[in-house]
């Protein structure tokens, strides 16, 4: 009998049927942590009351509201959404992480809601960033969250794992986000359709946590389930000092059976961006260099950390943002912004003309910071630029770095060294 992945070894640890936990097998699953948002997180509310009445929840001290796409509300169907879930939140006597927090997969890793080994729902279609730190995140629809709060577990069809090996060792300019648009050039929007993903090799093991949660938050955009990179003693050592436990890793075993096995050389690697109308649309950013642009935006859960606008800074130490260039920053969490503010980055980031927001999701949520206009080519660093997304112009992915030098140049361009 093969050996384990990580996904089947978490599945067997929260899994307490006599169902054998392998590919294409349906199973109960424990959950630590259950969630939702502003966003759906008024209909989880309804359905719970639709289907449930004034049932307590599973565990209070193991469901939260976590608000994060429009915060604050700067309009009344979302002002409603989020005092919907603030009342029943008080009733059922769970916590509620408000709108000055951030944005919630985030949250979760800061506060030590979700840890090596652990497994999380919500109401976040992007919450498989949690396979970061070696946890299980899964985005799920409003009815299924109720369900889960009324239980504390859900059902799930264990799916198969690919192994994704990078080659090579990334060097500047270059950062984690192109070494992700690398990963999505070859995978493609569905290369990872309906699988778990484990990463492995030298610049994978040497990423830290930012940039772990840069990859392991585009593995939706290439249709996979959730994305493990193995936690490394810097990751444990994080994960227990949030936790206050004594955590291990979960690890796949020598001999685990992985439906496909790919290699990403990233030898030599150069600058990438992703163009219209898909992140998996990728090219090196010489490609596109020139094109004159109207906004640069920078957050989202995929570059919203510290050190993702501590390098943005140190770029912009003593220039300006282009004439005629919207620059936005919105740090992913209130731990950000603080960092931002005491380190002097913010400062930094201010003198040089970027716009600076409180912490949330911001472009990627209609109707907040970050969206464009009817003609307006923008380079943003968050995980989609689907048509309409971040609103009716052009949006190029990149990272912070090349993000940060189109700012200042006021068109497409690769970043300098």
């Amino acid at each position: 009998m093969a050996g384990q992945t990580i996904i089947a070894k978490i599945f067997q640890a929260h899994s307490p049927g006599d169902v054998p936990v392998k590919p294409g097998n349906i199973i109960w699953l424990d959950l630590d942590v259950r969630t939702a948002r502003d966003f759906a997180g008024a209909n989880v509310v309804k359905n719970y009351r639709t289907h449930y009445g004034h049932v307590p929840v599973a565990d209070k001290e193991k469901t939260f509201f976590t608000f994060d796409l429009v915060v604050p509300p700067n309009n009344i169907p979302y002002a409603n959404n989020q005092q919907t879930c603030r009342i029943w939140a008080r009733e059922q006597g769970v916590k509620v992480y408000d709108v000055d927090a951030g944005i919630g997969s985030h949250i979760a890793i800061e506060d030590g809601l979700a840890y090596p080994g652990s497994t999380f729902v919500g109401t976040d279609s992007h919450l498989n960033i949690l396979g970061a730190v070696g946890a299980f995140g899964q985005g799920m629809g409003d009815q299924d969250i109720a369900f889960t709060f009324k239980t504390g577990k859900t059902w799930f069809e264990v799916p198969p794992t690919m192994k994704v090996v990078v080659k090579g060792q990334l060097a500047p300019p270059c950062t984690a986000r192109d070494l992700t648009l690398a990963v999505l050039q070859r995978l493609g929007s569905n290369g990872a359709l309906g699988r778990a993903v484990e990463f492995y090799g030298p610049a994978i093991e040497t990423l830290d946590l930012p940039g772990r949660i840069t990859l392991a938050s585009q593995i939706t955009e290439m249709g996979g389930i959730i994305g493990f990179i193995p936690p490394s003693e810097e990751i444990l050592t994080f994960a227990r000092r949030r936790t206050g436990q004594d955590l291990q890793g979960v690890y796949a075993d020598p001999d685990a059976d992985y439906v496909e096995t790919i290699e990403v050389d990233i030898t030599n690697l150069e600058p990438l961006i992703a163009c219209p109308p898909s992140p998996a649309n990728v090219k090196p950013v010489r490609q596109v260099a020139g094109r004159p642009i109207d906004s640069v935006f920078f957050g989202s859960c995929t570059n919203g950390r510290f050190q993702d606008f501590a390098a943005v800074a140190e770029i912009a130490k003593g220039k300006h943002v282009a004439p005629g260039v919207m620059a936005s920053v919105v740090p992913a969490t209130r731990q950000v912004f603080e960092q931002m503010l005491r380190s002097g980055v913010l400062e930094t980031l201010f003198d040089a003309g970027f716009i600076i927001s409180n912490p949330g999701c911001g472009g990627c949520a209609s109707g907040h910071i970050g969206m464009t206009g009817h003609d307006q080519v923008q380079v943003s660093t968050s995980n989609r630029n689907f048509p309409g997304k971040q609103g009716a112009g052009d949006t190029y992915l990149a990272s912070p770095v090349t993000a940060a030098w189109c700012a200042l140049k006021g068109e497409i361009t690769e970043p300098e060294t």
